[in-house]
């Protein structure tokens, strides 16, 4: 979220709608503070800076576990973003929770040691 009120994370994500993500010329204050942009034109949407490399590991992770298709455009903005916005000590430890329970963790925040499972 934003840090703003849920009023506002309500109107960012309502405006989201299903646009594909993007690379989008940088706009302040088209949702307070909140640095996510929406062009309604182009139907693309830029998250805010501290979870592009989250999204892109994301979708990387889907990609190869369900073995959907990323189309090059999309593989291209992903791989910007996760170099641009590598892992924070925040997800890795998400990521060893995460497998804990799931037996496997996401390969592209970094590897998991499921032997310090409870």
């Amino acid at each position: 979220m934003c840090h703003q009120t849920v009023v506002r994370y309500k109107k960012v994500n309502g405006d989201r709608s299903n646009f594909s993500f993007g690379w989008l010329p940088e706009q302040r204050g088209q949702y307070g503070s909140c640095l996510t942009q929406v062009d309604f034109k182009a139907k693309k949407v830029m998250p805010r800076p501290s979870i592009r490399g989250m999204i892109a590991r994301t979708y990387f992770y889907m990609s190869k576990q369900y073995s959907l298709k990323l189309s090059k455009q999309d593989r291209q903005l992903y791989e910007a973003w996760n170099k641009t916005y590598p892992p924070q000590p925040w997800e890795r430890q998400r990521n060893q929770r995460v497998a804990c329970v799931m037996g496997h963790g996401n390969e592209f925040v970094g590897p998991v040691n499921l032997s310090a499972c409870g």
